[in-house]
């Protein structure tokens, strides 16, 4: 199955955008700029730009609210606009998509190189406190369109500020779907996923980041290849000396593929941070058959194996959470996951 732009990237035909700031950018209250100034709140409607609206966002504390239709843009919220809110006004997330087509491997038009895996997500941000809810964030870059390109990491979020919160989301892409990410090595920054759905093939949740994903919902797709494992859901990177990795709790596990087709999890350990121990904790998540339940991890490189990670699961449910060789689902004791909560992940923030 390949990620189909038409029925992906749900739009509204028929519709123009408003005049104001930057075209569909129109500030909330139309009276005097004290008003505007006290609600602090942007509107963007098709025509106008989620870029341009981020761009006319002066400090902290805005609200852009975004109206149904789909906007092919990359959108970039820099370090300085902390506790910005980018939300969908329907509460529908299908309603508002935010979609490009960037990979790795693609070209810049200056001709100054490709994208590189970062590069290529349609949304960034390195803004603390952000939140973002009732939208998609989608990358539609496809392998077939492209078979002369081989970096084929197509992220449609990366995200690096500490306290980004992520509520009825729906992020789209293929191979590396999610990046989450953080400032620096030494920086333990958190993120928080609620209700959110996400799709992939290859490694489509990966990175350093303390990330914690509440009630979510993983799906794999299918791919046209003749080799297994097809993909793997999580990659994470941990610095070594943050105790806090990924942690999945709450969630299910479904398939577009065949039974056994994923892996859950392999350790990414960079080339660049060799010092990396990932760490994964999935409990309390429905795990369907499309996960391999004999051998549900695998190696990205074997110098680094992941039994040597920090890979753990716990009370897990599905026929793809079946343990049949014990020594290949490292669980924890009941004891230890009272150390992997919410809320110890995520400390003194609550969001």
């Amino acid at each position: 199955m390949t990620l189909r732009r038409r029925t992906l990237l749900t739009g509204l035909t028929g519709l123009t955008g408003l005049t104001g700031i930057a075209g569909g950018l129109v500030a909330a209250g139309a009276g005097p700029a004290s008003a505007v100034d006290r609600r602090r709140v942007l509107h963007v409607r098709p025509g106008g730009s989620v870029q341009a609206a981020v761009d006319a966002v002066d400090g902290s504390g805005w609200t852009i609210v975004v109206h149904p239709g789909t906007y092919r843009e990359v959108v970039n919220v820099p370090v300085g606009l902390g506790e910005l809110t980018l939300r969908g006004a329907t509460g529908d997330p299908r309603d508002v998509v935010i979609v490009h087509d960037n990979a790795n491997g693609t070209q810049k038009p200056d001709g100054s190189g490709t994208y590189g895996t970062a590069g290529s997500a349609t949304f960034t941000s390195a803004a603390p406190g952000l939140t973002v809810r009732d939208l998609t964030l989608a990358n539609d870059w496809l392998r077939a369109d492209h078979p002369e390109i081989t970096g084929t990491q197509a992220v449609a979020a990366y995200v690096t500020g500490d306290r980004s919160q992520f509520t009825h989301v729906r992020l789209l892409a293929h191979q590396d779907t999610l990046f989450v990410d953080t400032s620096a090595l030494e920086v333990f920054d958190r993120q928080y996923f609620s209700h959110c759905y996400i799709e992939g093939d290859v490694d489509f949740v990966f990175g350093r980041a303390t990330a914690v994903f509440a009630d979510c919902h993983f799906h794999t797709l299918q791919r046209d290849v003749n080799f297994t494992p097809k993909g793997m859901v999580f990659a994470p990177s941990t610095a070594r000396a943050n105790p806090h990795g990924i942690l999945a709790v709450r969630s299910r596990i479904t398939s577009g593929a065949e039974d056994a087709a994923y892996k859950l999890a392999r350790p990414w350990v960079p080339s660049y941070e060799t010092t990396a121990w990932p760490s994964l904790v999935v409990r309390d998540t429905r795990i369907g058959p499309g996960i391999d339940p004999v051998a549900p991890y695998t190696n990205m490189r074997d110098a680094y194996p992941w039994q040597s990670m920090r890979f753990h699961e716990y009370r897990d449910t599905g026929p793809g959470s079946v343990i049949t060789v014990p020594e290949n689902r490292p669980q924890l004791t009941a004891a230890e996951a009272g150390l992997h909560t919410p809320a110890t992940y995520l400390g003194d923030w609550r969001p």
